[in-house]
């Protein structure tokens, strides 16, 4: 691995905000460094609106993030590349450098809350492995000094076209998955026709139960009030279920209950952010947080009351009551995230694999990544030994309540 890091130890700019780099003879694509959104937004915004991205790189989205969540000693690193004979723009990658443990690392825009690392492509024209590997090379040309680079959760395609990171050479499958499904057809119908046999009678059975609760009503957040109300909802069911469970929950950091919190507000104006309650007469029994973009709905955040009505699956519930709603309103694909729960199968949703980019530039990022990499390797091995498994999941929810004074 040591002969890995020496070519790449070299890899440094100096260059201003916006400079792009000198390109070697020959080269097919030029990289331009930005460290503000300000310098990128108007490209940002056309990349967003007319190519191909995900729901996790809206550039709202990564406002809310540069404003909330970036730690203040990271330095934004966006990356544009542009065809070299045409100098039209081909895609933004939006990166960011922080200290770890005593060295620098580039990593995506994320903070804890994009489940994907996407570039934002300007059109769905193919990538090769040839032209994403030059494509790479301009981005490295132009990166600020770093002792490694780890990307994850990079699905292998966006919106139909395949991802360039993915297909690096130094990709490699990760230790996580992501699950969605296709839905089509007329609304009324889709669950049935989509979802698996057993999902759909479990899932109409638990909505008769609910029914007969009082009524029941899936409830969009649709204003301010709403947002205020539902969100709310959201983070006291999902805080109680994870301390129940003896689990570590993003939402409990303000920050981060905060940027999500912004981010529906936000997404009132165009529909971006969308958030939903599923309502047992005057009792919310679970709450859908989603992001839309491109025909995709995104499943970000769920919480669910599990004793508000007995012997019912409120998520499974909501998942069922969002995928009709989803499809009436014109989506055509439901992503369930990232994550192997047992309840995404039992839909019927299709699995894929994300890949990661994780390597050293210098001899102190080499021993990082590859301890990275080896404690992937254990939890993949714990992971996949249920027995194992069980107890190491048992052992941290004690230890968790125990720091907790639970």
């Amino acid at each position: 691995m040591a002969s890995q890091a020496m070519p790449m130890a070299a890899m440094t700019t100096g260059l201003a905000d916006g400079e792009a780099a000198p390109h070697a003879a020959g080269a097919a694509y030029v990289a331009q460094l930005h460290t503000s959104l300000e310098t990128v937004k108007p490209l940002w915004l056309r990349l967003e609106a007319a190519g191909v991205c995900t729901g996790h790189q809206h550039f709202a989205w990564a406002e809310g993030i540069v404003e909330g969540l970036v730690p203040e000693n990271a330095d934004l690193a966006i990356v544009e590349v542009r065809d070299v004979a045409t100098g039209e723009p081909r895609m933004l990658l939006p990166l960011m450098r922080r200290p770890a443990f005593g060295h620098r690392v580039i990593e995506w825009l994320s903070c804890g809350v994009c489940d994907y690392a996407a570039p934002l492509l300007a059109d769905a024209s193919p990538w090769t492995q040839q032209s994403a590997e030059a494509a790479w090379a301009a981005v490295l040309n132009v990166l600020p000094r770093a002792d490694r680079i780890h990307i994850a959760g990079i699905p292998k395609q966006v919106g139909g076209v395949d991802n360039p990171l993915a297909l690096l050479s130094q990709a490699r499958d990760s230790i996580h998955s992501h699950y969605g499904i296709a839905m089509d057809g007329d609304a009324e119908t889709v669950v049935k026709r989509i979802c698996r046999p057993s999902f759909v009678k479990a899932l109409n059975k638990d909505l008769r139960r609910l029914d007969r609760n009082g009524g029941l009503a899936l409830v969009e957040a649709d204003t301010p009030a709403l947002v205020d109300s539902i969100f709310g909802k959201l983070v006291d069911m999902r805080l109680s279920r994870f301390r129940e469970l003896g689990r570590f929950d993003l939402l409990a950091q303000p920050a981060v209950v905060d940027f999500y919190r912004k981010a529906a507000q936000r997404g009132l104006a165009d529909g971006s952010v969308r958030i939903f309650g599923l309502r047992a007469g005057d009792v919310t029994v679970a709450v859908q947080y989603l992001a839309a973009h491109l025909g995709t709905l995104h499943a970000l955040l769920i919480a669910i009351d599990q004793a508000a009505v007995p012997n019912v699956s409120p998520g499974l519930c909501i998942m069922g009551e969002l995928i009709r709603w989803g499809r009436g309103a014109g989506f055509n694909y439901f992503d369930l995230s990232v994550g192997n729960q047992s309840y995404k199968e039992h839909m019927g949703a299709v699995k894929s694999v994300l890949s990661e980019l994780c390597f050293g530039i210098t001899l102190k990022g080499v021993a990082a990544s590859e301890a990275i990499k080896y404690r992937g390797r254990g939890v993949a091995f714990v992971r996949d030994n249920p027995r194992l498994f069980k107890v190491a999941q048992e052992f941290m929810q004690r230890w968790r309540r125990l720091r907790s004074g639970g």
